[in-house]
């Protein structure tokens, strides 16, 4: 609550344009030019032990597939496996669209996904979240 001063009749003697902050839940600036920054630190998300699995596979995969030649098929399936990586991080689990997408891009990349055990390994933490 901002007060401008004009406290007449209630006691207070608070001079004439002065200013009175109380009761803030948040930053307060006075003035012309200022600048305000709020960070708010939390705990992450608590995820799901699958979720946490899955997210340790795509971790995986995504070294892995730093030592295969690059493929338009591999750059999507890594692109897939960052926004995976990234929705999982940031909310604590990845939701039915980005794990249908996900599968997707490990059929598409084929032999690549397949061969390697990281691939093989986030294809079955996808397929236990999806239920198949």
């Amino acid at each position: 609550m901002a007060d401008t001063g004009n406290d007449s009749g209630n006691g207070n003697d608070r001079a004439r344009g002065g200013i009175h902050v109380t009761n803030t839940g948040g930053n307060v600036t006075i003035g012309d030019n200022n600048t305000v920054t709020s960070t708010v630190n939390g705990a992450q998300p608590a995820r799901d032990p699958q979720q946490e699995e899955l997210l340790q596979a795509i971790r995986r995969l995504r070294a892995d597939l730093g030592g295969v030649v690059a493929s338009e098929q591999t750059a999507a399936l890594d692109e897939e496996l960052s926004d995976a990586e990234d929705e999982i991080e940031g909310t604590g689990r990845a939701g039915t669209g980005r794990l249908t997408r996900l599968r997707q891009a490990l059929v598409d990349a084929g032999a690549v996904s397949g061969i390697l055990a990281s691939g093989v390994a986030v294809g079955q933490a996808v397929g236990a979240l999806l239920g198949g």
